[in-house]
């Protein structure tokens, strides 16, 4: 498990990975949100599903990573320490936002397989999941739009939490998890 640490900033590693996942999610939502501006059927429109799709199994990956880090890395003391109930709300959020980046990629990695379409990851054709089954694939895809509509939720809400302790409970909630000098050097 994570343990309380006397430094005012998360290691390096966690940092970076935070802000590229940040990266990673907006490329995820960007392009799928992109491929309506191409007809139905043409190259352009599937292009921007396979990039969502490989970028959403990237997500996947890294966030196995944070999650190693969670739970064998230090976590930095907020300072001032907040309510139980903050916290709690904190603990929600964070839980809610990992299991969107677990579940999501898996869903979509269900949807292909299920579709009998080829399930791409950067120059490689990855093995399906489960059998083709076309119910099968409506009904998880119902659910992957449902959830990726939550996920804007998710993520706006996890930055007006940053952006609300930094500037209205002026505690060091956002500052941990931003780069320092020091951190760029070493």
């Amino acid at each position: 498990m994570s343990k309380a640490n006397k430094s005012a900033r998360y290691s390096k590693p966690v940092i970076i990975l935070h802000w590229l996942m940040l990266l990673l999610m907006i490329g995820v939502y960007s392009f799928i949100e992109l491929r309506v501006l191409f007809p139905k059927g043409t190259e352009p429109r599937e292009l921007m599903k396979t990039i969502h799709f490989m970028l959403g199994l990237t997500v996947f990956l890294f966030v196995l990573i944070r999650i190693y880090f969670r739970l064998f890395s230090t976590t930095p003391a907020i300072e001032p320490v907040p309510s139980l109930l903050v916290q709690y709300v904190s603990k929600a959020m964070h839980l809610a936002l990992y299991a969107l980046m677990i579940a999501m990629p898996i869903a979509g990695w269900l949807i292909l397989s299920a579709t009998g379409k080829p399930i791409p990851f950067y120059g490689l054709e990855l093995p399906p999941i489960v059998a083709k089954n076309k119910e099968l694939a409506d009904n998880i895809k119902e659910l992957h739009e449902a959830a990726g509509s939550l996920g804007y939720f998710l993520i706006a809400g996890h930055a007006l939490a940053g952006l609300y302790h930094h500037y209205i409970r002026r505690d060091n909630v956002l500052t941990r998890m931003l780069l320092s000098k020091s951190n760029l050097t070493n």
